[in-house]
């Protein structure tokens, strides 16, 4: 079984236990906190601060609280597998992906190539971690560097996300994926030239990452390496990460003119509130197209509705 484990302080748990009050179960196990059960994970809270997150919506569940022990250490210190020495003064493909622990929106996924020549000039446009920038900055620097660098976006919109999801793909899997089909282009398009190096921002452990794409025709393997806060080891990932984000954004705006109100990010309480609204206004069979339907908030937004 898929499992995730998140180290949490108390007052995290306590608003945790709170989130999923309607899904609690009658008992803890031995050293507990508590224990909840939501669609396709079960949670549990222990006294030792870790929270643990199994079955197959697990990463989804676990993304909204934190980010797993699997994938990162604790602190501000990345997790990468042995790069190269000077790996930021490299030419490198990065890539990253944005949206996947939204309940609104698409998956978006971005490889960009950043030649070493091309780093002060991306400096100097403000390139970095997404997460620190907000809309309006994301769209400045995307739209100055879109025809600088070479770059593969792929867009998992909602009908095709849910209809992978249910026939039992994981969003792991379905990010490996897409990742490795961006990297592919980028590999295409900068041909017959060659990175010195291929970095995924990971979300997965590598050996788990190689097992999601067995089958595929072309697996990119060569020179490629996985760190977590991928953004601050090369800015071929900051800039993929700008990428998605500002399609991600656009994406958002424009579901919310079609839902006719401005629909929130994130998993939170307000997106549960968001769905309901959006159920009453345009009832149950346009969810697919706006929300994954996987995510708990899906209940969530229906117990709402139930409500009034």
């Amino acid at each position: 079984m898929s499992q995730i484990v998140l180290k949490l302080s108390g007052e995290q748990i306590k608003k945790m236990e709170q989130y999923y009050q309607k899904c609690l179960l009658p008992k803890a196990p031995p050293g507990g906190v508590f224990s909840a059960k939501v669609s396709g994970c079960s949670i549990t809270a222990y006294n030792s601060g870790k929270v643990l997150f199994q079955g197959p919506t697990c990463e989804t569940e676990a993304r909204k609280w934190g980010v797993s022990e699997q994938a990162s250490t604790e602190g501000s210190t990345p997790k990468r597998s042995h790069l190269p020495d000077d790996f930021e003064s490299l030419s490198v493909v990065g890539s990253d992906e944005v949206g996947t622990g939204d309940y609104f929106g698409p998956m978006t996924v971005v490889a960009a190539y950043v030649k070493k020549e091309h780093i002060p000039l991306l400096k100097e446009l403000g390139v970095k971690d997404s997460k620190g920038l907000k809309d309006e900055q994301i769209a400045a620097i995307a739209k100055a560097i879109k025809d600088v660098i070479p770059y593969s976006l792929l867009t998992l919109h909602n009908e095709k996300y849910n209809q992978l999801q249910q026939s039992g793909m994981s969003q792991g899997k379905l990010k490996a994926l897409l990742h490795n089909q961006a990297i592919g282009h980028v590999l295409k398009k900068i041909a017959p030239e060659k990175p010195e190096a291929i970095l995924i921002d990971q979300f997965a452990k590598e050996d788990v990452y190689y097992q999601y794409l067995k089958g595929q025709k072309v697996i990119q393997r060569e020179n490629v390496y996985f760190s977590t806060k991928g953004e601050s080891v090369h800015l071929a990932v900051a800039a993929a990460s700008i990428l998605a984000r500002y399609a991600f954004v656009q994406h958002f705006a424009k579901l919310s003119k079609e839902a006719g109100f401005t629909i929130p990010k994130g998993a939170g309480t307000q997106v549960d509130a968001a769905a309901a609204k959006l159920i009453k206004t345009k009832g149950k069979d346009c969810l697919p197209h706006f929300v994954k339907l996987h995510f708990a908030n899906t209940d969530k937004a229906w117990n709402l509705v139930a409500r009034k």
